[in-house]
Parts: structure tokens; C-alpha cells; sequence
């Protein structure tokens, strides 16, 4: 490989960088990774009432599902 094409590997990778860690701590910097709220809503509207209740939600997708499935085999073309 030549020396130039190397030298230019190598910068283009360098400022890659220099813009990746520019935009990571730019993030840092806005709050943009900060989520206080995140985990107090998630214990507070996770309780075993929604859970069953997305059990519950699955369960008619899969008996839907399944229905429109027989439905098809059993409809002639």
C-alpha cells in the first residue's frame, strides 16, 4: 500500500474520531443521555394489573392470529 494512501486512511479516521467524540461529549454537555424520570415511571406504572393485561393482549394477537390462519385453509380458492 502506498504512504499516501495510508496518510489519508489515517486522518480520514482521525477526524471520524475527533467528530465522534465531539458529538459524544456534546451530548453529555446537553443532558442528552440524562433520564431521571425513566426508571421512577417505570416502577411506577409497571404493576401486576398491566402485566396481565399485556398477557392478556398477547393472547388475542395469538387467537387472532390463528383464527385468520385457519380461516384462510379453510376458504377454497
Amino acid at each position: 500500500m502506498s504512504s499516501n494512501v495510508l496518510a489519508v486512511m489515517i486522518g480520514i479516521s482521525t477526524f471520524l474520531g475527533a467528530l465522534g467524540l465531539a458529538a459524544l461529549l456534546w451530548g453529555l454537555k446537553t443532558g442528552q443521555f440524562d433520564d431521571t424520570s425513566k426508571f421512577l415511571d417505570g416502577a411506577r406504572f409497571d404493576g401486576e394489573e398491566e402485566l396481565r393485561d399485556a398477557v392478556m393482549m398477547e393472547e388475542k394477537k395469538k387467537k387472532a392470529l390463528q383464527k385468520r390462519r385457519k380461516d384462510k385453509r379453510v376458504m377454497p380458492d
